[in-house]
């Protein structure tokens, strides 16, 4: 069992009100497409969408210590990968509902809206994903400073 599978495995027992199928195949994508040295730090499930009835889009969501991926694997053919880099990332908002909550990722290309949260998940979610950026953009920084 990898390290995504597992991680979304501890996330779904600790909030089970997160809608999520086929959780280990969409593990396995992500697993697939990590590099040599990339280690998970937190992974989750959710739908991706925005509306909260499209229940049926689960998306396996992993942080790394080089970036954010999120993956679905198709039930017939092929898969959906996308990668986001802390350059590309701009902004995360929260939003919840009645039952519900959502995760907008804001990125330079689009913005990604992690629906069909447990209410009681998003407050680690987005603390997750705020402190790993705050830490990689700082990494950018410094980049940027010694190039110029």
């Amino acid at each position: 069992m990898g390290t995504v599978y597992q991680k979304i495995l501890d996330y779904s027992k600790k909030y089970p009100g997160t809608i999520a199928w086929r959780k280990k195949a969409h593990a396995q994508v992500i697993e697939k497409h990590l590099n040599p040295g990339e280690e998970v730090l937190y992974a989750f499930c959710c739908q991706k969408g925005a509306s909260s009835l499209e229940i049926f889009n689960t998306y396996a969501v992993a942080l790394t210590n080089k970036r954010i991926l999120i993956a679905q694997k198709r039930v017939l053919f092929g898969y959906l990968f996308l990668a986001i880099t802390p350059d590309m990332f701009n902004d995360l908002s929260i939003r919840t509902g009645v039952i519900w909550g959502k995760a907008c990722l804001d990125t330079v290309k689009e913005v990604v809206v992690l629906s069909n949260l447990s209410k009681s998940a998003v407050s680690e979610i987005e603390t997750a994903i705020t402190e790993y950026m705050m830490r990689e953009k700082k990494k950018y920084v410094k980049i940027e400073k010694e190039s110029a």
